[in-house]
């Protein structure tokens, strides 16, 4: 899997009143839909009072079609989901979930105006995101000597992968997870290092 933007912090947050009504555009860094589900209902308790709460996400990878998702939420059908999954779906964004809180202000906007709100809350917000660069990473296990962890260590960071448990016992057991662009690369390092005892075993 290739590598894709994701929001370089946790929230980001704009606010328009648009003929009275005002608009609230969260986007939230979410890895899968779990937690996209769960941050959709923390902002809706968060606005008890508001008349809506329309959102969309793309929870995984931008190329994920399982992980894509919008509501309506009692707005006329296609007028705030759809406008804002397009948008997130357009920036090639992952790992991203945006909710627009609406507090009705009296006057209606038509199905155009809607369409341009909610659409137009997120284009907004994007605007504002910060990215960074997600580069998928796969699970391997080493075993090595004491001796050898610190340059093991060195050598797993050059390549950007991250250590993510050591368990001591006769031999060190390391836990890996590496980018798998890097996986020859590193590999060789590995392999010329110990002169061909150390082996990435995928998990």
């Amino acid at each position: 899997m290739l590598s894709y933007p994701i929001p370089a912090h946790a929230q980001t947050v704009v606010e328009e009143t648009i003929k009275k009504s005002r608009f609230i555009t969260y986007l939230v860094h979410t890895v899968g839909t779990d937690e996209a589900k769960r941050i959709i209902q923390d902002i809706r308790q968060q606005h008890p009072a508001a008349r809506h709460h329309c959102w969309a996400y793309v929870a995984g990878a931008p190329n994920d079609s399982q992980q894509l998702g919008f509501s309506d939420d009692g707005e006329p059908s296609g007028t705030a989901g759809k406008p804002m999954l397009a948008q997130l779906m357009g920036s090639g964004l992952g790992e991203v979930t945006a909710i627009v809180v609406r507090y009705y202000g009296g006057v209606m906007l038509g199905t155009g105006g809607l369409v341009k709100a909610y659409g137009g809350g997120v284009q907004l917000a994007l605007k504002h995101l910060e990215r960074q660069l997600k580069i998928p990473k796969k699970t391997y296990r080493l075993d090595c000597q004491y001796a050898q962890l610190a340059e093991v260590e060195r050598i797993i960071q050059r390549f950007q992968g991250d250590i993510i448990d050591t368990q001591f016992t006769e031999q060190v057991r390391v836990l890996i997870a590496l980018p798998e662009s890097f996986l020859a690369e590193c590999h060789d390092a590995l392999t010329h290092f110990s002169r061909g005892e150390l082996l990435l075993q995928q998990q």
